[in-house]
Parts: C-alpha cells; structure tokens; sequence
C-alpha cells in the first residue's frame, strides 16, 4: 500500500516543476506540524502518568529518582539496538545531512527519535523537545523528497525546510523556523532553499498550532524598555551570557567525555541519577523548563525573586542539562539555553534593582532579553534569537536592546569559543563544516564541468585483494562501488587497511563505506570542496541530478586545480564581454586611445590627482610594452597611452583637459572607435612559436590576453604565441584587418618574412 501511494505521489510531482516542489514542501510542514503535535502530547501524556505516581507515593521527589534514570536507560537502550542516529540533539544530524550528507536521513530515525524523546523528557529528564523536532522534521523532508524522486538539491531544501517548520511549530513562529533553516542548517540565505523553507515552516505552523492551541507553545505579553540608559545594564547582561554560555558550552563538551567504569548501560543509570539528584534541591529542572521560563518573563516587578537563589538554579541547569546530554540525551540544548537566560536575565535585573536610580527595572523584559543573548552566545545564531522573541511577545518593544545584546553575545562568544553548540558537536564526531562568508571564484565551476568520467568501478562482491589491485593499477587511492547500476559506497585503501589488509576472504562490500558523500553535476566545485574538507576525503562520486544513486562521475582532488584555471579564465572573458556589450550597446560612447602630452596636466601626477570628466572611464594605461589596469594611485606620465571609455561630450572635455594637440589625429581616433575582438593564431602563422615582441604588431593594436586551452595569460612582449592560441586583442578596425592578415599563415609565392 505505502509503495502504490509513493508511486502515485511521484507521479503526481515529477511533470510539474516548482509548483509540485512547494506543494512537497507544504507538504512536509503539514507532516512535521502533526508530528511535532504528536510529541508535545506524548511528552505531556507521559508527564501526567509520572506525576500521577508522585501524588500515589506521596513524593514527586523520590518518584524522579526512579523515572529519570529508567527513562534515559530505556532510550538509550532503543537507541543502541536499533537507530545510533538518535543518540543526539537532532540539530547537528540536519546539519551534517544538508552539508556533507545529500540531504540523506534514515526514515526510521523519525518515530525512534519522537518515542524516545518522549519518553526521557515525559519521565524528567532536563532537556528540550525543539532539538528532536529539529530531527524529526528534517528526516520527514529527507524521506518524502527522496521518495518522490527529488534530486539532490531539492533534497537537501526540504530538509531544510523541514528543520525550519519544526522550531516553527514548536514555537508558532514560523519567521523564525525559516531563519533557523537558513543560519543554522543550511549555513547561508541561498535564495534556491528560501521558497521550500517559508512553505514548511508557515503549513508546520498553523498545523501544529490548531492541534495543541496556546497552553502548549511558549508566550510572553509584550514589554518595553522604559529609559534609554538602560542599554547599558542590557550590554552587561550580554557579557554576562557570553560568561555563562562558555561555562554551558564546557559543560556540554565535558558531559559528553564522562566514562563511568562497569557494563555501558550503567553510565544513563548513573547520570540520570545525578539530574534527579540536583532536581531533589530544585524540582524545576525536570523537564522542559518551558513552564518556569513563561514564569520568569511575566514578571514585572523583582519582589519576591531572590537573585542568588535564581542563580544556583541557572548553574544546576547548565549541570543537569550537560548530564542528560551526556547519555545521549535524545532532547536538544534550545529550551535549556532559553531556560538559562531568562534565569539569568530576571536574576540580574532583581540584583541591580536597588542601586539603579534612573528607572524602575523590569525583570520581564531583561529575561526576554536574556534568553536572545544566551542562545545566540551558544548557537551563534542572533537573526534566529532575535526573531523568536519577537514572535514571542508579538511586540517590538525591545528591538534595540535585543538586537545590542545578541549581536555583541555573537561576536564575543566566537572570541572565547569559536564553536557553537552544534559545531561542537559534529566536531567530536569528526565534521568541520566551513561556512563561505564571500563569493568564492569556484562558485562559477560546476562539478559536472571538470569531473572526470566513472570509467572505474568496483563491484561489492570482489575481494579487498582484487581491489587492491584495481586500485594499483588505475594509481587511485579509492574508487567507487556500484553494484548494478546503483552506487552503493566507496571504497579506499584505508578502508582495506582498516578491515586488515588486502585479503581474499573479505568483499568489497564488507570493507566499503557505504552511502558516501556525493555531488550532482550542478553541484558548485566550492561547495563540493567544502564537504570533502569537512570528512577529509580525497574523492566524491557525482551523481544525475534526478536519481542519487546513478554515478555519472568522479570528482578528485587534482579537478580542483583545473576548476580554478576554468574559472579564471571565466572571469577573464566575462570582464572582457562585458566591456564590449558596453561598447556595443552605449549609442554615445566608444572606446579611444589618448597619449598624454609631455607638460600637460596628467604628467607626473597619480590618475585620482586627474580631472577626469563624468561619463569617461579610463581602462588602462600602456607604457611601452607594458599595460597596466589602472587604479587611483596608477602614476601617469608623459607618453603614456590611455584607453578610455567614454561619451562624445565627455571625451571631448577630456582631451581639451590634457591639452592634446593633432585635430585630425583626433579624428581619425573617433571616427574609427576602437573594440575588443578575439583571433586565433592559426596552424604555421608567423606568429607560431615567436615572441610578442618578434612580431610586427600594427600601430592602435594592443594585445590584451592569450588564451591557451583553460590557461589565459596576460601577455607581455616576451610572451611567446602557438598555434590554437586565441589572442584578444584592443583595436581599431583598420589595425584589425592588418593583424589578422600578418597571422595568417603564408601561401603559395608570398615572400619570405
């Protein structure tokens, strides 16, 4: 039945382009707002039978001291028998999914991750639900957009969009789930993700909102700040998150390393003993925390907060919130990182509250604020935290020091520890995803472009031993492995030193490393760099757009270097074509050759010191041999030969300002305006073999670059020319026709040269 309905969804979707990818997308939010739906019932569901069984016993105490425990053993042990995937905060496997993984998510991790999420958080673990959601949606994205038949970088946006329309969900925010997608997930505001990622996030929304209402989803009445001059208390408060995150993000790192001596199971025992143990002290540990949080930001006045005492819950949250984690924690660190920021925001603003005589402080408002800080001090995600809170309150009120707070949170967490929380995280699972701030030359190269053919091939059922010899003959460190017509893995020589050497009695298949990171055709030769840095990999098989299993290629380190020369060379031709389609389409302007006179205003002076007149650019400056691309601190002199572009006026007032001489030298210049053409060096030319300056170069000719193959040169007179050289020459029609008649190879009775 679920294989005829996929089939039936896919051919539904394959004819009809953008519009079926964002009905997919709607349709992973609708999926993901039911799913997300479906935990938060869990989590409460499970929360009432635990309370139910305090008030029998007659302690929730002694009653967290048994169920926090077993709820980690027993999701630990689900985990361990059947999806190690979910032995995590969901968000660094979405990460890892989008950037080094084709967007591939086991389906399975979906109903794994949701039942054991509900059963830790559900029992009192000290951990967040909006981490988990995170990975459930962006494997219902993965799963629906592979199952449809999606290439690989639909995939990828619906995966996106499915982490997006989980924080969207779980917070009725969907502004912020799509910034979340676009920050954290996809690292970037590629426009190509942006459209799937609003779809879901919007549908994931609404779904989930109809379904739990209000009482479920974290919201504050609106505040404001009441005097200017407490932007300097809201700058404290983000130095004071930066602290604390660092002493949070410590934690997580030192939680994760905990061993404990005896069988492995007794490690989740032991830990979840110590978060009921600190919860014994402060029962709002337990859980979400969500309850405490809506607490602290509808305070209005600090009486009855005692801050010191607020502050020991802020360090026993960051405590018990590490050790949940450190099991695995199948929860996320969002809730305990908002949890512990408004914490510290009501504490903080209870403390100053007495000596700050200018305004009446409003413990709301700085918890607010705190939470925005603190997340974005340990998920370096400020556009995220800001708009959370935004859609929190419904008010902006507190926009100037939000912002103030999150950004200066941002910037100095990175000082103290340039890991987020999630790079942290892939980090020990040895991920390093680099994050391009700038346009990169090789985001103009495709893989498709420079990727060499999968004329070799591995079967899975050979032996390491006949793949050694494949590997030596082909003088590759790792080749892929298809079986059929379907890629299955990749195999190196450290896979077959791993598994004990070339061995007769081990396949191919046992040895490989199966569903191996892969690019398309389309695929940008920076972002495939990108992933291969981040795993260390030498090699990525390329795969058809429509189908990610069909290998059309490989692509190896050595394609990078022909990748730069190809998008140099790019870059070369389009600042030329561009120049001429100025040329061609300007019906007043033209490019012209000016010498500067000997005295005249431009001799010895820098081209900024010129009065160069509007609508006239000067393009370079040749002296002698030698021509230079000009800039501000270009000195001219003279006998210089300028090439300018300009307009009729423009060039007019231009020659009477460097006083230039020869009228009808002028007019024969304008008259005959000057253009780039592009000429190739044909087979036994004069020009084969010599130097630039051996050849007779007709006056008003300028060669400007020499193409070779993907190589392009900027020439000078020692350049030497061959034949199949394209050279690009500046000139005027007259100079033109005179080159191209001295290339050309002599014939029959020409004289010799």
């Amino acid at each position: 039945m679920a294989t005829k309905t996929w089939a039936a969804l896919r051919r539904f979707v394959e004819p009809k382009g953008t519009a079926a990818f964002l009905f997919l997308s709607a349709l992973v939010g609708l999926v993901v707002g039911l799913s997300a739906a479906a935990l938060i019932g869990s989590i409460e569901g499970i929360g009432k039978l635990v309370e139910i069984a305090g008030e029998h016993v007659g302690s929730a105490r002694v009653v967290a001291l048994i169920t926090v425990p077993l709820g980690l053993l027993v999701a630990w042990a689900v985990a361990k028998r059947f999806a190690p995937e979910v032995l995590a905060d969901g968000v660094p496997e979405a990460m890892a999914a989008v950037a080094i993984r084709s967007g591939y998510m086991p389906t399975r991790g979906a109903p794994l991750k949701l039942a054991t999420t509900a059963l830790t958080i559900g029992m009192g673990a000290s951990i967040g639900r909006e981490g988990p959601i995170v990975q459930i949606g962006a494997t219902i994205g993965s799963s629906i957009s592979r199952k449809t038949g999606m290439g690989e970088d639909r995939v990828r946006s619906l995966v996106a969009a499915g982490a997006g329309a989980a924080i969207g969900a779980s917070f009725n925010a969907p502004i912020a789930g799509m910034l979340f997608a676009m920050e954290v997930i996809v690292g970037g505001f590629a426009i190509r993700h942006l459209n799937s990622v609003v779809v879901a996030s919007v549908a994931a929304a609404v779904t989930t909102h109809f379904i739990v209402g209000e009482e479920q989803i974290l919201r504050s009445f609106p505040h404001e700040m009441k005097d200017p001059r407490e932007l300097i208390l809201y700058v404290g408060l983000g130095l004071l998150a930066v602290v604390v995150g660092y002493l949070f993000l410590t934690a997580l790192r030192n939680g994760e390393a905990v061993r404990v001596m005896g069988p492995a199971w007794l490690r989740p025992v032991i830990l979840g003993l110590g978060v009921a143990g600190l919860a014994w002290f402060k029962p709002e540990l337990l859980g979400t925390g969500q309850g405490v949080v809506a607490g602290y930001l509808s305070l209005l006045v600090s009486s009855g907060i005692v801050w010191w005492s607020v502050l020991i819950l802020v360090g026993m949250k960051v405590l018990a919130s590490s050790m949940t984690l450190g099991v695995g924690g199948f929860g996320g660190v969002f809730m305990p990182s908002l949890f512990i920021g408004a914490a510290l925001g009501a504490a903080y603003a209870t403390l100053l509250a007495p000596v700050w005589g200018f305004s009446d402080l409003n413990p709301g408002a700085f918890a607010i604020v705190g939470m925005a800080a603190m997340f974005s001090a340990v998920a370096r995600a400020p556009l995220t935290s800001i708009l959370i809170v935004f859609e929190i309150t419904g008010d902006y009120g507190l926009v100037l020091p939000l912002m103030l707070a999150a950004a200066l949170a941002t910037f100095l967490g990175d000082v103290v520890h340039p890991k987020s929380v999630y790079a942290q995280s892939l980090a020990r699972r040895g991920i390093t995803l680099t994050r391009r701030g700038e346009v990169d030359v090789l985001d103009t190269v495709r893989a498709g472009d420079v990727a060499g053919p999968a004329t070799d091939v591995l079967s899975p059922g050979l032996s390491t031993a006949e793949a050694q010899g494949a590997l030596d003959r082909t003088r590759q460190h790792g080749l892929p492995v298809v079986d059929g017509e379907r890629l299955v893995g990749v195999l190196a020589i450290s896979d077959i030193i791993r598994t004990g050497g070339p061995n007769d009695q081990v396949t191919v298949g046992d040895a490989m490393t199966p569903r191996p990171l892969t690019a398309t055709p389309s695929t940008p030769v920076s972002e495939v760099l990108a992933r291969m840095a981040s795993m260390g990999i030498g090699r990525v098989p390329v795969v058809d757009e429509h189908h990610s299993t069909r290998l059309v290629g490989v692509f190896r380190r050595e394609d990078a270097v022909q990748a730069y020369h190809l998008a140099l060379g790019r870059e070369v031709s389009h600042d030329l074509g561009r120049e001429r389609l100025r040329a061609r389409t300007t019906p007043d302007a033209a490019f012209h050759d000016i010498e500067v006179p000997a005295g005249s205003v431009a001799d010895g002076r820098l081209l900024k010191e010129v009065p160069v007149p509007s609508g006239v650019t000067v393009v370079s400056v040749r002296r002698g041999v030698r021509v230079e691309v000009p800039g501000g601190n270009t000195p001219l002199a003279g006998g210089d030969v300028l090439t300018v572009f300009a307009s009729r006026s423009g060039f007019d007032q231009f020659l009477q300002r460097l006083s230039a001489g020869d009228t009808e030298e002028l007019t024969a210049i304008t008259g005959d305006p000057a253009q780039f053409f592009d000429l190739e060096i044909p087979l036994g030319s004069v020009a084969d073999g010599r130097l630039i300056k051996e050849i007779a170069i007709p006056g008003g000719c300028t060669i400007v670059s020499v193409r070779r193959g993907m190589e392009v040169i900027v020439p000078d007179g020692n350049t030497r020319l061959l034949s199949g050289d394209v050279i690009t020459a500046f000139s005027r029609q007259g100079s033109r026709r005179q080159l191209a008649e001295r290339l050309r190879p002599p014939r029959p009775g020409d004289a010799a040269p």
